[in-house]
């Protein structure tokens, strides 16, 4: 199956390109964060507004694309079948039992300058082996790349990893195993250093492995005392040290390189999926499944041991900068931009704290009355917040202590997944398509 070219002609503008900017390796960014400077970004566009070019993408993902050199990088899945498109919003009744259709495991390489695709690789053909939810796609977890190899991981059925130009390299296989209620999977893997992680929570028995980047030879494996996850993990170098964070129902766990336990945390909600990420040498962990009670900000302080778990009443301690206890978003992670810690919530609120001491600046604001369904991260760039809703609306907001609402640009289709930002360019997945936003794009 080809993807169909949809609009051609490219105006390329010059800009000067923060070293950041130039590549988008895996989800939110070199580090984790979706911030990028870049004075050659776009802050309005519109379907006839600086779209450098717009592809169909067959199938069916919420992957975010990434970005090496020349070439995108998503997968999707084909179902032979219709599927049932999802509902915008937060909603009871997402269960779907195990389709009985065949499906493809896709994975694409696309051309940046102009759309084409480059090449296209079936890695399984079947019938899928676990359920997944009505908004969960069996290609929700983002590829990651070294420049070198593209490693294309689908929870259920395996990571893949091939050279740029198409070429098998190696594969592995775990499982497949069951969800929570038949969710699906969707935390994506991380590279550092020569390994590729992956994080496999689940209902049967939960893992972390690490693998040679080049053989896809197992270095390490340690079992999990955790049931099913969500959230990519993250590799956080502290300047004291370098460890492995990874987010969980019963406990967050820090390992190092080698797969030894540094410290742990408890006092997640029962479901989590937001990505860690660092800034001012402390670590953001956050989980708000919006059915608990219990919806927690925790920040750390580098060189942590043991349990460092809050008791009872206790907002700091020893390791824990600060805490909030209700101030976690579901699905979208969150942003530090300046000195402010940003969160934005699935059902259209923004709010915004002192990112060193978690001092409120502004409480829960109303982004627009009509925008509910929130499930892209954030991202931000030169002064501004940028908030992509379910609809398609990308509202533009002011950085800094006071909310001020700039502007929304308008693609009229659904939106789950995080842009990527490369060369004054942003990425855009939607349900159907993928766009190239740039400045003097026709």
């Amino acid at each position: 199956m080809k993807l169909i070219q949809l609009c051609g002609a490219t105006v390329m503008l010059s800009f000067e390109i923060a070293s950041s900017a130039a590549e988008w390796p895996q989800f939110r960014g070199p580090d984790s964060t979706g911030v990028v400077e870049d004075a050659g970004l776009p802050d309005k566009w519109s379907p006839t507004e600086n779209v450098v070019w717009k592809t169909d993408i067959p199938g069916v993902g919420w992957s975010s694309p990434i970005v090496a050199g020349d070439r995108i990088f998503l997968t999707s899945v084909i179902s032979t079948d219709s599927p049932e498109p999802p509902k915008k919003g937060l909603y009871f009744g997402g269960n779907r039992g195990t389709p009985k259709d065949v499906h493809r495991w896709m994975v694409y390489a696309i051309d940046f300058k102009t759309g084409k695709l480059l090449w296209e690789r079936e890695v399984q053909r079947g019938v899928p082996p676990i359920a997944r939810h009505l908004k969960n796609t069996y290609a929700s977890e983002t590829p990651t790349t070294d420049g070198e190899r593209v490693y294309a991981y689908f929870g259920s059925a395996g990571l893949f990893c091939f050279d740029m130009n198409g070429k098998l390299l190696w594969s592995q296989k775990w499982g497949p195993y069951e969800m929570q209620l038949g969710w699906g999977t969707a935390a994506s893997p991380i590279l550092h250093q020569g390994r590729i992680y992956i994080v496999n929570d689940n209902e049967v028995g939960s893992f972390m492995v690490a693998l040679d980047k080049v053989t896809g030879k197992q270095i390490w494996r340690v079992e999990r005392d955790e049931k099913s996850n969500w959230a990519t993990p993250y590799i956080w170098n502290s300047g004291k040290r370098t460890e492995i964070i990874t987010p969980g129902r019963n406990r967050v766990r820090s390992y190092d390189l080698d797969g030894k336990p540094l410290w742990e945390l408890k006092g997640m909600s029962s479901l989590t999926i937001p990505t860690p990420f660092s800034r001012f040498g402390l670590l953001y962990l956050t989980s708000g499944y919006v059915g608990d009670q219990v919806r927690p900000v925790f920040v750390v302080k580098p060189g942590a041991s043991g349990d460092i778990s809050l008791k009872p009443g206790e907002t700091s301690n020893e390791f824990i900068a600060w805490h909030l206890p209700q101030g976690g978003p579901y699905n979208p992670s969150p942003i530090v931009y300046g000195d402010y810690y940003y969160t934005l919530y699935d059902r259209g609120f923004l709010t915004c704290h002192d990112a060193k001491t978690g001092k409120e600046i502004y409480s829960k604001v109303r982004i627009d009355e009509a925008a509910a369904a929130f499930t892209s991260s954030p991202w931000a760039a030169n002064g501004k917040l940028f908030l992509l809703s379910e609809d398609g609306d990308t509202f533009v907001v002011k950085a800094g202590a006071e909310y001020k609402l700039l502007g929304k640009n308008t693609l009229d289709e659904m939106f789950m997944a995080s842009p990527a930002i490369s060369q004054s360019s942003l990425i855009m997945r939607s349900a159907s398509k993928l766009y190239r936003i740039s400045s003097g794009g026709k």
